[in-house]
């Protein structure tokens, strides 16, 4: 069965498409990674690293016809999709500089007759489910390090950006990694689930809250290690004595990259009282001077969203907040003289903690915004999410940066639009945001 490839920025025309992998050729592709990882794991880490650096480099000589293949498939601007692969080829090289200090054995006591040593050991074979959303640079996130690790890695790739996949494939079979040690699969859920099933000794996934806890219950029926990192539905909390100067272009940036199709994405506003208008007016301000365009057009600021289906659900998002009272203040309509899966920036007021824009994650270029008296209320709206990924303070009293997101239910927190990503640092989060953490 064909995998089809689509523009979203052109009305959804077919780029291509890519042959879907079959159950034998999953169980194939697993037996293969097994037998390559047994000598992978044996060779030496700056082996290893220097494998997964021609990767890096692969991806470098190539860096354009990636980024524009992105921006193509997704509908991510193209400025977009070149930080995309930037940050990806950063991430690759940053893990193998890192790795000998973290996989060196460590010992954790000694005494006058005895060590204790921690030695790390690979897995084996970890499959690496991946969304569409950050293609490359989840590469980077979810399978490099279990790649210098020792692990052999069984990679699939979202249906919605087949073509990725596909290059993805390429750039290793011209890379260093041994043949068998990163194989990559093609496919929609039929081909996770066979996957997961197969026999593989982690499993590492990265996309719907609802698909990971499907496949949580199928990693513990084999009893195996699983990894999630899953949806989003980040608070971010403006205080009084914010700078907003800064804080309206960094809430607009973090909100509405990737036409909001980010899982850590800002997806909840809550402004204290006396700089709720100010903020909204500001957001407006914006919100009219961005450019909504084609993918690859160079002054596109927010393209399309992935698909005319993920467009359907964020409508239907804004029309249940309409309908239970909440006010447009900009956007909630599809732009004229576009053809392919657009909306605009969408602004909402007037919003209730009942409504779908907050209980669910919405995953496209909508922000509800909500105003608050006290920090007690701010810290409370905040964490009335089933989800738990990450958090954001706006404030420049140093004291209650560190109050208010130490309570935060989340797995990261972010200070007056600072980023928590860094290949030093870990990733994941709590609640339905998912397990584990790379």
């Amino acid at each position: 069965m064909k995998i089809v490839s689509t523009d979203p920025s052109n009305g959804h025309a077919e780029l291509g498409s890519v042959e879907s992998s079959t159950k034998d050729e999953v169980t194939s592709a697993v037996a293969a990674a097994h037998r390559a990882q047994k000598s992978w794991a044996a060779s030496p880490l700056a082996e290893r690293c220097g494998a997964v650096n021609s990767f890096a480099d692969v991806a470098r000589h190539r860096f354009d016809t990636i980024a524009q293949l992105i921006a193509a498939e997704t509908g991510r601007p193209i400025a977009s999709a070149r930080t995309n692969v930037e940050w990806g080829i950063g991430y690759l090289n940053a893990q193998t500089e890192m790795a000998e200090q973290h996989l060196a054995p460590q010992d954790v006591y000694a005494d006058d007759s005895q060590i204790h040593r921690v030695h790390f050991e690979p897995w084996g074979v970890v499959a690496c489910i991946l969304p569409w959303n950050f293609p490359f640079l989840a590469v980077a996130f979810q399978c490099s390090q279990a790649l210098i690790a020792g692990n052999a890695i069984v990679y699939k790739n979202s249906d919605y950006n087949p073509l990725f996949g596909e290059m993805l494939g390429d750039l290793i079979d011209h890379s260093g990694i041994p043949n068998d040690t990163f194989r990559v699969l093609h496919g929609g859920s039929d081909v996770g689930m066979w996957i997961t099933e197969s026999d593989i000794d982690m499993l590492s996934f990265t996309g719907s809250s609802s698909t990971g806890r499907a496949l949580a219950h199928l990693a513990a029926k084999r009893f195996i290690p699983y990894r999630a990192e899953l949806g989003g539905s980040a608070a971010c909390i403006v205080f009084e004595d914010a700078d907003l100067d800064a804080v309206p272009q960094q809430i607009f940036d973090s909100r509405f990259m990737n036409c909001g199709q980010s899982c850590d994405a800002i997806k909840r506003l809550i402004v204290q009282e006396s700089l709720f208008d100010e903020v909204i007016t500001r957001l407006i301000e914006i919100a009219r001077r961005t450019v909504v365009g084609p993918a690859l057009e160079e002054t596109t600021e927010i393209g399309p969203l992935v698909s005319e289906r993920q467009r359907d659900v964020v409508e239907s998002q804004v029309d249940d907040a309409i309908g239970m009272g909440a006010h447009v203040v900009f956007g909630a309509r599809r732009p004229d003289g576009l053809e392919g899966s657009y909306y605009e920036p969408t602004l909402l007021t007037n919003v209730t903690t009942k409504m779908r824009v907050w209980t669910e994650e919405t995953f496209g270029p909508v922000l509800p915004v909500v105003s608050f008296a006290t920090e007690a209320e701010a810290i409370e709206l905040a964490n009335d999410s089933t989800y738990g990924l990450n958090g954001v303070v706006m404030s420049q009293d140093r004291d209650r940066l560190d109050r208010v997101g130490a309570q935060l239910k989340v797995g990261m927190v972010s200070e007056n639009g600072l980023s928590p990503h860094s290949p030093t640092s870990p990733l994941g989060g709590y609640k339905f945001s998912g397990m584990g953490r790379t």
